[in-house]
């Protein structure tokens, strides 16, 4: 049997994918941004606290990165509620466990941005008299971070590919909106025609987005 295209169906219900890409976008930069101070908090603990701070820590990012993420949004959505008694919509808790798997993540990006400052910089921050707190907030973070950057450009793209498994507890997003036009008009091959450069287009925009930002603050190599 021939299989004909016919995109003119799928157009009709397009703006459903636009509007999913940008819950997409919306989901990824809010995990991220949660992300990030979970990483980061967590990689300065690890890095200044004590043994129970590094193995608690270390079981955090270890637990995280070694269970699949999709049974962590299972979990999070059905299983949390469950047990605390409480409930939250399908949006909320998978920003929730985004930023959670994204965290363990960032944790160690952060932690290598801290290793990677240079110990004089940080001698020559106490010399003038900087206390810890001030030499943290001077001198280290700001050369962490623009150490970390290429690896949370890294994240972004990957917390944006990873919010199409966001489909399997109906939170509205790119996928799930291709979905919705596929099991409405029965077009599979028109709507993955379509939903495939969307992402590889969008992920290709964000990627030049933050390259530029690289650029812009990469810390100088001496010559």
């Amino acid at each position: 049997m021939e299989y004909h295209f016919n995109f003119t169906i799928v157009w009709r219900h397009a703006w459903r994918l636009w509007w999913g890409l940008g819950l997409s976008l919306q989901v990824a930069l809010a995990s991220l941004g949660i992300g990030m101070a979970i990483g980061l908090a967590c990689a300065i603990a690890y890095t200044d606290g004590g043994k129970a701070t590094r193995t608690a820590i270390a079981g955090y990012v270890e637990f995280i990165r070694n269970t699949p993420l999709l049974l962590l949004v299972y979990l999070v959505f059905y299983g949390v509620p469950s047990i605390g008694g409480f409930a939250y919509d399908a949006t909320t808790s998978f920003i929730a466990t985004l930023a959670f798997y994204g965290g363990a993540q960032l944790t160690e990006v952060f932690r290598a941005g801290l290793d990677a400052v240079p110990p004089g910089v940080v001698d020559a921050g106490r010399a003038i008299g900087l206390t810890p707190t001030g030499n943290l907030v001077h001198v280290r973070l700001p050369t962490a971070l623009r150490v970390a950057l290429p690896a949370l450009s890294n994240a972004f793209i990957s917390l944006f590919k990873d919010t199409a498994l966001g489909t399997v507890i109906a939170v509205p997003e790119l996928t799930h909106a291709a979905q919705w036009i596929n099991f409405n008009t029965f077009r599979i091959l028109e709507v993955y025609a379509l939903l495939t450069p969307i992402y590889l287009l969008t992920g290709w925009i964000i990627l030049a987005a933050l390259r530029l930002l690289e650029r812009r603050f990469a810390i100088a190599k001496a010559a």
